[in-house]
C-alpha cells in the first residue's frame, strides 16, 4: 500500500468536487479498491501503486477538462474513466468555456473579425457603441490566452472619468472610489473564471485591474492588456499607455467615440490615437455598429432613437448657423452613414 498526492492546480475544486461532492462520491465508487480523501485543493489516494497510478493519470485527464470547459458532468466522468473520449460538441466560432460549461462565441461578423485581429496583430482597436460586446470579447480573448499559457498575465485598465457624478463625492477608500468604474470588467470575468480561480489570480496578480493612471512607468510584458472606454483618455494618457506594450505582450483598446464624457475643451486620446497610427503595421481596427450589438433588443432601438435625435439637433444647429465647419462636417458624415 502506498500514499500518493494529488493537487488541483487549474480547476476550483468546489466545480471539479461538484455540488454537495458528487463528482467525488461517482470517482471514489468508480475506483473501489483505493483510499481517496480530498481537502481544498489536495487529494490523498492510498492503495496499490498500479491501481493508484491509473486513478492519478484519470485525474489529470479529469482536471484538463474541467480547466477547458469549466465543468465536470458525470457523463464525462464516467467516459474519461472508462477510457472513451468524451462526447463533447464543438461549437462554431467558439472562443471559451465560460461558468458551467456555457460556451462564449463570436457572434456577430465583427466580433469575428476581433478575433481574427487579435491573433494576426499586437495591437487592435475595438471601436462601437454600447452592447456590442467588444469588452466581453476582448477579455474573453484575454482568458483564453491565459489558459492556454501563451501570457502570464491579463491587465485590464479603464480611465476614471465621472459620467455625471464626481469621483471625490463616493464614499470610501480610493478603491471603493475607483471600483464602480472598473465592475463592468469584474462581471465579465466571473462569467468566465470560477470564484475561487478568479480570486487566486487576483491575489497572485495574474489578473490585475487598475485605472489608468496606475499604468504610469510599467513595461507590460508576457500579457494582454485591455484599455476600457479609451474615448475618455486624454492625449498623453493614451500615448503612455499604447507605449507600455513589451515583448510577447497584446493589446486591445475599446472605446465608443459617440460616448465621450471628457470635458468640452479636452481632446480624447483615442480619436487622435486612431488617426495618428492609420496604416501603421501590426495594428489592426474592427468598426461595430449598432447591427452587433447583443444586448436585450430595445438598446439596439434605444441606439437609434438617439442617432435620430442627434441628426435633427445637428441639423437644427446648421440652419441656424451655430454649428463650427468641423462640427458641419461630421454632422453631414453622420447623415451620409445613416
Amino acid at each position: 500500500m502506498i500514499e500518493r498526492i494529488y493537487i488541483l492546480e487549474n480547476v476550483d475544486p468546489v466545480l471539479f468536487y461538484g455540488v454537495n461532492n458528487s463528482n467525488m462520491q461517482l470517482i471514489k465508487t468508480l475506483f473501489p479498491k483505493l483510499r481517496i480523501v480530498a481537502r481544498g485543493n489536495v487529494m490523498k489516494v492510498i492503495g496499490e501503486e498500479e491501481e493508484s497510478e491509473l486513478f492519478l493519470k484519470k485525474l489529470r485527464e479529469l482536471e484538463k477538462h474541467c480547466e477547458e470547459y469549466n465543468a465536470l458532468p458525470e457523463e464525462v466522468i464516467l467516459d474519461i474513466i472508462k477510457g472513451k473520449t468524451p462526447n463533447v460538441v464543438r461549437q462554431e466560432n467558439l472562443i471559451i468555456h465560460g461558468m458551467n460549461g456555457k460556451p462564449i462565441l463570436a457572434r456577430s461578423d465583427n466580433q469575428q473579425l476581433l478575433v481574427k485581429l487579435f491573433d494576426e496583430n499586437d495591437l487592435v482597436f475595438a471601436l462601437g457603441p454600447a452592447g456590442t460586446g467588444k469588452t466581453f470579447v476582448a477579455i474573453a480573448l484575454a482568458v483564453r490566452a491565459l489558459k492556454n499559457k501563451q501570457v502570464r498575465k491579463i491587465i485590464l485598465s479603464r480611465p476614471a472619468v465621472e459620467a455625471g457624478e464626481k469621483l471625490g463625492f463616493l464614499p470610501g477608500e480610493m478603491k471603493d472610489k475607483l471600483d464602480p468604474y472598473l465592475q463592468p470588467l469584474y462581471d465579465a470575468l466571473q462569467d468566465m473564471i470560477p470564484a475561487a480561480k478568479l480570486k487566486e489570480y487576483m491575489e497572485n496578480n495574474v489578473i490585475q485591474i487598475a485605472p489608468l493612471a496606475f499604468m504610469r512607468g510599467r513595461t507590460l510584458n508576457d500579457a494582454v492588456i485591455i484599455l476600457d472606454e479609451a474615448q475618455n483618455t486624454t492625449t498623453h494618457q493614451i500615448k503612455m499607455f499604447l507605449t507600455r506594450l513589451g515583448t510577447n505582450a497584446k493589446m486591445i483598446v475599446t472605446g465608443d467615440i459617440t460616448q465621450i464624457d471628457l470635458p468640452a475643451s479636452a481632446t480624447s486620446g483615442l480619436v487622435q490615437a486612431l488617426n495618428i497610427l492609420k496604416g501603421v503595421p501590426g495594428i489592426g481596427k474592427v468598426e461595430f455598429n449598432k447591427k452587433d450589438i447583443v444586448r436585450h433588443k430595445l438598446v439596439q432601438r434605444i441606439v437609434e432613437a438617439y442617432e435620430r435625435f442627434n441628426r435633427k439637433a445637428d441639423k437644427a444647429l446648421i440652419d441656424n448657423g451655430q454649428l463650427t465647419m468641423d462640427n458641419e462636417k461630421k454632422a453631414k458624415k453622420n447623415k451620409e452613414d445613416n
